[in-house]
């Protein structure tokens, strides 16, 4: 849709708009994340930081922007391990991912060479990689999680 936007013969690469339409995509939501966090803060950390005589970037840097980061750690890491799932959506522009190799590209190029796999198997593996990495992510997120202390009182 960013080339119906533009000027006639502006054009770029697909891996170029893949890459801005993600960035963009993710950033939303990385700021609704913050955002969020920020609410959560409540008035009497501005007015202790006031009391004390921080400035404006004193409080925004030491009090505030802590606190807000660390209460939407959670948020944070889901939104990770979901976009890490959605580059599978790269394939709408032409390009090539995991999903798109081991469901395409492996199983015709293996034809010549008597290749005794399936579809199935090479999915099954994609499946297996994808899992690894969003179990080992969330697991050390929890790590961080219990480190800092979230959730305790």
């Amino acid at each position: 849709m960013l080339t119906l936007f533009l000027p006639k013969g502006v054009e770029f690469d697909e891996v170029l708009r893949a890459i801005v339409v993600t960035a963009i995509f993710s950033s939303a939501y990385l700021a609704e994340n913050v955002r969020g966090g920020l609410q959560s803060i409540s008035n009497g950390q501005f007015e202790a930081a006031d009391a004390v005589g921080l400035s404006t970037l004193q409080r925004i840097t030491l009090i505030i922007m802590p606190q807000a980061l660390r209460a939407v750690i959670p948020p944070i890491v889901s939104q990770v391990i979901s976009l890490f799932k959605d580059t599978s959506l790269v394939a709408i522009v032409g390009l090539f991912d995991l999903l798109y190799i081991g469901s395409k590209v492996i199983p015709n190029q293996s034809q010549g060479a008597n290749f005794l796999g399936t579809i199935q198997e090479n999915i099954l593996f994609c499946a297996i990689f994808y899992w690894i990495f969003t179990y080992s992510f969330a697991r050390r997120s929890m790590k961080i999680e219990k480190r800092l202390g979230l959730g305790e009182r």
